[in-house]
């Protein structure tokens, strides 16, 4: 049987994260996965970064690619009834976000963690966890033909929704509070320059959409859709006249369409679990809570979580004392909560749920009045680039 002092499951952004920081403390651990190295590093995620999710990857050694291809955003741009508004974030806040891909801080770690002689076990079958509400946890898993047993102090589990982590907890042991949205996000990437060179939100009586990006030459588009959609229905053609029927025409006109070479629907959820730790078990972002996109808090609030547990786990194995592992529930869920409420706010303000005509007359008047108030400018600014991480200590 082999023995490290934290088993983490999942190599996504937080397990990556995670182990990183915890050997910079020299505190072993172990990173298995379900996937192939190469289905980790394909998969398309969101990447706009408050800036305490840039400081962490800067303090785990993994920040120097990001800093030279980064975009930072001192601000983004709201549309609706054909006319746009700019919230300057930094005027607001005095802080910026910084846009770059999940996919490139996943390899950027993998990497980190390959050069270290620490690569994470991909395509780890079967996982099991045990023995976590008492002392002695432990991690069965296939790997390579063989079965494995890994005896371990703590487990992180960081696995996602759909990961083995939740579904370890007994049943009453663990409340979930969850809302779905009755709409997903139709999303495609193409290697065209961005329509402008801050993010574009849009409300639209067809629904809402979004002008992003990966890069000055690469760029992330959604618009609205319903949850019965087929991507067979959305040739490139459609896809880039919807966008432009829903974004002020501006903008539209800016717009350099192009072959997707990706197209993917997501649906929306909030999704929300207490505790978010279970004797030696500590679930870490999406395993605990799901934010719709809107207020690209996802990532963020996975790298909070990061950082709360590795801040209580190097803690513990300096000090031998547990109180910080204990708080780690309170100190991550007052964040989340925070962060659904306006990721839930935004949502309902920008996205067609009804054709209801007074539904969408309230938004109009809610953004028409968000365009003129510096005070709800502040507002929106404040949580779009993040609260502060200093709520957790």
């Amino acid at each position: 049987m082999a023995r490290t002092q934290v088993a983490i499951i999942g190599a996504g952004p937080s397990g990556l994260l995670l182990s990183q920081l915890l050997s910079s403390q020299r505190i072993e651990n172990v990173v298995l996965e379900r996937q192939s190295r190469e289905r980790v590093t394909g998969r398309i995620r969101a990447g706009v970064l408050e800036q305490g999710t840039v400081d962490l990857l800067l303090e785990a050694g993994v920040g120097e690619r990001m800093g030279r291809e980064g975009l930072i955003h001192d601000g983004f741009s709201v549309g609706f009834e054909d006319r746009t508004f700019r919230v300057d974030l930094r005027a607001l806040t005095g802080k910026s976000v910084t846009v770059y891909g999940q996919t490139e801080i996943t390899k950027d770690l993998i990497d980190a963690r390959s050069a270290a002689g620490q690569a994470p076990i991909f395509e780890a079958s079967d996982v099991a966890l045990a023995g976590f509400e008492g002392d002695r946890p432990l991690v069965r898993y296939s790997h390579a033909g063989r079965n494995h047993e890994l005896a371990c102090d703590f487990i992180a589990g960081c696995d996602g929704y759909h990961g083995i982590s939740r579904k370890s907890v007994p049943a009453a042991a663990i409340r979930s509070f969850e809302r779905t949205y009755p709409f997903g996000w139709l999303g495609i990437l193409a290697d065209v320059a961005p329509a402008r060179h801050e993010l574009v939100y849009s409300n639209h009586a067809r629904g809402f959409a979004l002008c992003s990006m990966r890069s000055p030459t690469r760029s992330r588009y959604y618009v609205q859709c319903g949850l019965d959609e087929k991507l067979d229905a959305w040739p490139d053609a459609r896809f880039w006249d919807e966008l432009r029927a829903r974004i002020p025409q501006d903008v539209a006109r800016t717009i350099v369409t192009g072959p997707s070479i990706e197209k993917s629907i997501a649906p929306l959820r909030s999704f929300v679990v207490e505790p978010m730790q279970f004797g030696s078990l500590f679930l870490v972002g999406d395993a605990a809570h799901i934010v719709p996109p809107t207020g690209a808090k996802g990532l963020n609030l996975a790298a909070s979580d990061v950082r709360a547990l590795y801040r209580a786990l190097s803690a513990h194995y300096r000090t031998g004392r547990r109180d910080q592992l204990e708080r780690y529930t309170e100190q991550c869920l007052r964040r989340v909560w925070k962060a659904v409420r306006f990721s839930w706010w935004f949502t309902s303000v920008m996205h067609k749920f009804s054709d209801e005509p007074i539904a969408h007359r309230l938004q109009l008047a809610e953004l028409d009045y968000l365009a003129g108030s510096h005070a709800a400018q502040t507002s929106l600014a404040e949580n779009y680039v993040g609260l502060p991480l200093e709520a957790q200590d």
